[in-house]
């Protein structure tokens, strides 16, 4: 119409460009009935015409109709076209907090009338339905995957996600073996869906997948052992409405102040709500808002307990502050043992056991365990490692975990170039577990087109880096990947091909003044760096039952302290009577 109104005849334009050799087979979309209806004879039948839906209360220029009224005419349509492209909330309609309602009859109605249905609206940087898990390809599947209709094709800003969902995961097996050797490791369980560390997140987390569940012990003030992936309950629970009178800092484990676990009984703590909090939070991705107070905290013994009962392969259990909760009384090397042992799992020949710390003279502990692996955490960001580094962390470790800045350097979320942080410690005989992956798009590399099956693809493939572990908050993301077809690397005639980006190829394009300034490349891990200090003697502190892993009858000696307590306060009776009378 706009054209129209300015004498500029399109449909002359399109059958100049078509008689000029532009392929003979494709699309012409248009949102007026009119222009479409005038191309009929005008163009070969090789080309296809598509009605494209608006939004539901605009009005088409030719019938002065809205698109809501059009669609309850679709062999109308069928008259002048041969298909309808429609934004994707007319197929999965979302409620007004971003879930999914039941699906519509519109591919199925307009099938029977033989139009070919296409889907708009599809971006991997754009928020959809928090049914998705913030996977773009869990939403493709959704409309081509579910049992009932396919659509015949995508609109999108990104064909590469679209093109993986079709050709690597469509009508895949959800029980197909796993490819390669990566193993998928939870991060305080599935953590993207339910609350961290909650009996759902864990549960989630072994419906997902996960080789391996994780369980990062907390100690409470009466020396009872949980879950949690910090002392700090300030940004995993309710505890600021609560206890925020107990709120204290300390600098070695964080600079602000929280409220930490070592201050608050097991009872205190259980009477909070665990919060689901994205980590992306400041950017507006919110993590399933409905799960927000979602599942409970559970004991270090209700985790094993859990572990024992489920099809995964392992646990690994991560220590933070073993210094500090020596200062203040408690033998975490010793709870975990004994909690290990009271849970019989150091007898399940089938599940491997993991002990995970940043510090160096915890794991010393358990080096004459020889059926425990004891994994490193690398805390910092390191550029490379020496080999007297790796030799040095061998004799603490059998496996280190890296973060991702140390394998991937980026330049304003463009990758500059991976390191060889991976290989050089596998080199060195050590495995090495990337932490920790997300679904959110603000956070992956623009190189891996705000998707995140493009960078575990990265990471699994070992055409890239091969890792051993996948550390992340959505194991569902990275089983499906490594189930597909798509993560064999010796797969032959596959309809498509996920391949890892090469750095600093998009880099490339952008303008030099757009860059931030050039930063200093990260550190060598050197040897230095590795080994920690001995741990401090273990403080004597009275508790109410120190070094439990969950709440038991008081012992002699509290029994003792209990009928000491009641004769001192006969003693102030019978005083306060005297002084009285």
């Amino acid at each position: 119409m706009f054209y129209k109104q300015h004498n500029i005849n399109v449909k002359s334009f399109i059958q100049d460009t078509l008689s000029a050799g532009a392929p003979s087979l494709g699309y012409i979309s248009s949102p007026e009935i009119g222009f479409l209806k005038s191309l009929n004879g005008a163009v070969t039948k090789d080309v296809k015409l598509v009605f494209r839906f608006l939004a539901e209360d605009a009005v088409e220029p030719t019938t002065k109709k809205t698109y809501k009224a059009i669609l309850a005419d679709l062999a109308a349509i069928k008259t002048f076209a041969t298909g309808i492209l429609v934004p994707k909330t007319y197929i999965w309609p979302v409620t007004p907090d971003q879930y999914l309602e039941p699906h519509t009859s519109l591919v199925s109605d307009a099938h029977k009338l033989g139009l070919e249905v296409y889907a708009d609206g599809f971006a991997n940087d754009m928020p959809g339905s928090f049914n998705y898990s913030y996977d773009p390809t869990a939403e493709y599947l959704q409309f081509i995957d579910n049992n009932e209709f396919a659509v015949d094709g995508f609109l999108t800003d990104f064909p590469p996600t679209a093109s993986e969902a079709i050709g690597c995961f469509a009508l895949n097996n959800k029980t197909n073996p796993r490819i390669g050797k990566t193993l998928v490791i939870s991060h305080n369980g599935a953590s993207g869906v339910f609350p961290p560390c909650t009996d759902l997140a864990y549960q989630q987390a072994v419906d997902d997948g996960a080789d391996i569940i994780d369980c990062s012990v907390q100690i409470t003030k009466d020396g009872i052992a949980f879950c949690a992936d910090s002392a700090d309950l300030t940004g995993s629970t309710t505890a600021v409405t609560t206890f925020m009178s107990k709120s204290t800092s300390v600098p070695e484990i964080q600079q602000k102040n929280g409220i930490f676990s070592f201050d608050l009984t097991w009872s205190e703590i259980q009477s909070l709500k665990p919060l689901l909090v994205s980590p992306t939070g400041d950017q507006g991705l919110q993590r399933n808002p409905a799960n927000k107070n979602a599942g409970k905290l559970i004991l270090f013994s209700e985790f094993l307990e859990l572990a024992k009962t489920k099809a995964v392969s392992g646990v690994m259990i991560n220590i933070k502050n073993a210094a500090i909760l020596a200062n203040k009384g408690f033998d975490i090397s010793e709870i975990v043992s004994s909690a290990l042992v009271n849970a019989t799992l150091d007898k399940q020949s089938t599940q491997q056991i993991l002990i995970q710390s940043d510090d160096t003279s915890f794991l010393t502990k358990f080096k004459n365990v020889p059926t425990y692996k004891r994994v490193l955490t690398i805390v910092e960001t390191i550029s490379n490692v020496t080999q007297q580094s790796a030799d040095e962390i061998k004799k603490f470790a059998d496996v280190v975990v890296v973060n991702r800045p140390s394998t991937v350097v980026l330049s304003a979320y463009f990758t500059k170039e991976f390191t060889d942080v991976v290989k050089e410690f596998q080199d060195a005989n050590l495995t090495v577990y990337v932490t920790t992956l997300t679904n959110e798009f603000t956070s992956i590399a623009m190189d891996f087109f705000s998707d995140p099956i493009l960078e575990i693809s990265t990471y699994a493939s070992p055409l890239a880096f091969g890792v051993d572990g996948l550390i992340t908050d959505y194991p569902a993301t990275a089983n499906a990947y490594l189930r597909s077809p798509c993560a064999d690397p010796d797969a032959k005639d596959l309809p498509y091909t996920i391949s890892p980006p090469q750095p600093g190829d998009l880099l490339s394009f952008a303008e030099p003044g757009a860059l931030p300034p050039a930063q200093s490349p990260a550190p060598s891990l050197e040897p230095a760096d590795v080994v920690d200090p001995p741990l401090p003697p273990v403080s004597h502190v009275e508790t109410t039952n120190p070094g439990a892993s969950g709440p038991s009858s008081p012992g002699k000696n509290s029994q003792s302290a209990n009928i000491a307590s009641t004769g001192l306060c006969l003693l102030s009776l019978v005083y306060v009577f005297m002084v009285l009378y």
